[in-house]
């Protein structure tokens, strides 16, 4: 079972030629010195709202290019609502630039740990939050394996080891996260400032309680990182105001990675 695309020539292109293209230059524009690391933070928006963002988060991934590695791919669910964390039941997710094959062993290792694990597809079949990361993983990386999951009504503090448990040495975390929505530039720096201050000191339980949409993941995140000992550091961040112009109603985007 393939999951197909949601938001392919609305959020990114469905050309794969223009869809490479912009990637690679969003790549390629990011001031990264990739070194070695074990998770990202990157935004989930429309291209041109959050590519450029996006671009600091995989380029600083590129260590894991060539490496097959397996990724743990975490986002909120939009669209539907539901409890628990869904791995989805689909064999490989497609792109306009093709297949990412998911890691069955792997996620047979989450579903295994029960609780608010479930194969759930529903929640993913609208959902753009994973989907969007995916061009990105596969001109970064090249080839990798996906573990998808999408956060429903969970606490994440509780999941994180439990999904800890499961990791392997060289798996990539990936955290698809939104900051602030829909506030006045002036007013969404602040807010974002707030949240990006507590997920740089590990407070997983304030990243909880902040605006940004994916702070289920990015808690459960951050709850492993404060466990595993790794630190973040943040690479990126700018609003919708940047990118697209209007200041009066803004998103906030940041790329950050755990090292």
């Amino acid at each position: 079972m393939k999951r197909k695309p949601a938001v392919a020539g609305t959020f990114y292109p469905s050309a794969p030629e223009t869809l490479f293209r912009m990637v690679e230059g969003f790549l390629e524009a990011a001031e990264v010195e990739p070194k070695p690391l074990s998770a990202v933070v990157a935004p989930h928006a429309g291209y041109v709202y959050s590519g450029p963002v996006a671009g600091y988060s995989f380029k600083a991934a590129l260590p894991y290019r060539g490496q097959d590695p397996t990724v743990f791919l975490l986002g909120p669910a939009h669209y539907v609502a539901f409890e628990g964390i869904s791995t989805g039941p689909f064999t490989a997710w497609e792109t306009p630039l093709g297949e990412v094959p998911v890691d069955l062993d792997r996620v047979a290792k989450v579903l295994a740990l029960g609780g608010p694990f479930t194969d759930l597809a529903e929640p993913h079949l609208p959902e753009h939050s994973l989907e969007v990361e995916l061009p990105f993983l596969q001109v970064a990386l090249g080839r990798f394996k996906l573990v998808p999951l999408l956060f429903g009504l969970t606490d994440p503090i509780a999941a994180a080891p439990l999904i800890a448990s499961v990791l392997d040495p060289g798996d990539l975390i990936v955290v698809s996260t939104d900051l602030s929505h829909y506030h006045p530039d002036e007013v969404a720096r602040k807010i974002d400032a707030l949240t990006l201050e507590r997920a740089l000191n590990l407070d997983a339980e304030g990243v909880l309680a902040s605006e940004a949409c994916g702070r289920h993941p990015w808690a459960a995140l951050t709850a492993i990182a404060r466990d595993a000992g790794w630190k973040p550091e943040l690479l990126a961040y700018a609003t919708s105001g940047d990118t697209a112009g209007d200041k009066s109603r803004v998103v906030g985007y940041a790329a950050l990675r755990y090292v």
